[in-house]
């Protein structure tokens, strides 16, 4: 079925679980997972003021790379302990376009992202992680619908 899966992680509540969707699905098949976060470097003080100014639901897109690896560290500790195969990759830049690459980059079969931003009119003004990745994958897209 799928022997290489892309998952999306921003260490939301959404996030999270598509990461353990994906955990169960990938021990389900015998898959690999490649594990996708992105960051935007931005100077310290200028992050927490922007941080700070943000809407909530964009606040998550604002973190330096120490908090990607972090987010990213947790998640592949949760994969290894149900026995899965996981490879993380930190990336700078737009998350869509980090998931999109490296989904390309490892021949995924599937990619598997929360639902986080999908919903309502917000994704006309603000865009949309799972909707650009919908639209662009090389591959199958799962979205995992939390809310």
């Amino acid at each position: 079925m799928y022997s290489s899966i892309v998952v999306g992680t921003d260490g939301s509540e959404t996030a999270g679980e598509a990461v353990r969707q994906a955990t169960e699905l990938a021990k389900a098949v015998g898959a690999h997972i490649h594990l996708v976060s992105a960051y935007e470097p931005v100077p310290d003080i200028r992050l927490r003021q922007e941080h700070r100014d943000a809407p909530e639901e964009v606040q998550w897109m604002i973190r330096p790379r120490e908090d990607v690896e972090e987010t990213l560290r947790k998640a592949e500790e949760e994969m290894q302990e149900e026995g899965v195969t996981v490879e993380t990759y930190p990336r700078e830049g737009d998350a869509a376009d980090a998931i999109l690459d490296v989904a390309e980059e490892q021949n995924a079969g599937l990619v598997v992202v929360g639902n986080r931003g999908m919903a309502g009119a917000r994704r006309f003004l603000l865009g949309s992680v799972p909707n650009k990745i919908s639209h662009h994958a090389p591959c199958s897209v799962l979205i995992i619908r939390t809310t």
